[in-house]
């Protein structure tokens, strides 16, 4: 079987610019990707709710889901609706943003 070299579709520095639109109950939400990272074998994406003009929320929400890229590279979400597994990702999360502050202090 031949193997699928995966297909990106942004550069590293596109990334900070990449807007995700989520359909909620009664709204939709544009949001900011923090980043992607893996937790227990399985890939997560931290996004930031915008409001209406773009900037990021006052509050500090932060909405995790589990991420996938198809074969060609192409990523989707779903959401996480194990208690546990929700807690694990966000302890995850958790730690890279003190990893990342630790990093900054270092500087």
């Amino acid at each position: 079987m031949e193997e699928k070299e995966k297909v990106t579709p942004v550069t590293e520095d596109e990334i900070d610019n990449i807007r995700v639109t989520l359909d909620l109950d009664d709204k939709t939400v544009e949001c900011k990707i923090i980043t992607i990272f893996e937790a227990f074998g399985q890939d997560y994406i931290a996004l930031i709710p915008l409001d209406e003009k773009g900037n990021e929320n006052a509050a500090g929400e932060v909405y995790l889901y589990r991420y996938f890229e198809d074969e060609e590279g192409l990523p989707s979400i779903e959401n996480i609706e194990d208690d546990e597994e929700y807690e694990a990702a966000a302890d995850r999360f958790d730690e890279l943003l003190d990893e990342e502050l630790f990093d900054e202090m270092d500087d």
